[in-house]
């Protein structure tokens, strides 16, 4: 079986994440000859970061924080249930003579 080694970057930022860290990151991809990484933040990234990963030869996936909510959420990850709502409709089958 031939599976790709995927690398990952965390990284817990308030400001939008200098591109120059997602430089570092494709270098450092480079380094190890690795075709493929996900650098995730808890806040977001400048257009150029997308321009640069969509101009060099590595896949790196940029999650900021809003996909990170989202996919937290999707998969039951660090979140918990605070309250539910249930949704009625009206059912017309009831009505009918």
């Amino acid at each position: 079986m031939n599976l790709d080694i995927i690398y990952v970057q965390a990284k817990r930022w308030e400001n939008t994440v200098p591109i120059s860290q997602i430089r570092d990151f494709a270098g450092s991809l480079l380094s190890k000859r690795a075709k493929k990484g996900i650098f995730i933040t808890t806040s977001s990234y400048p257009k150029g970061a997308y321009e640069f990963v969509g101009s060099i030869e590595q896949k790196i996936a940029l999650i900021d924080g809003n996909d990170l909510s989202e996919l937290m959420i999707e998969h039951n990850v660090g979140v918990s249930t605070k309250v539910t709502y249930e949704a009625k409709k009206i059912d017309s089958d009831y009505f009918e003579e």
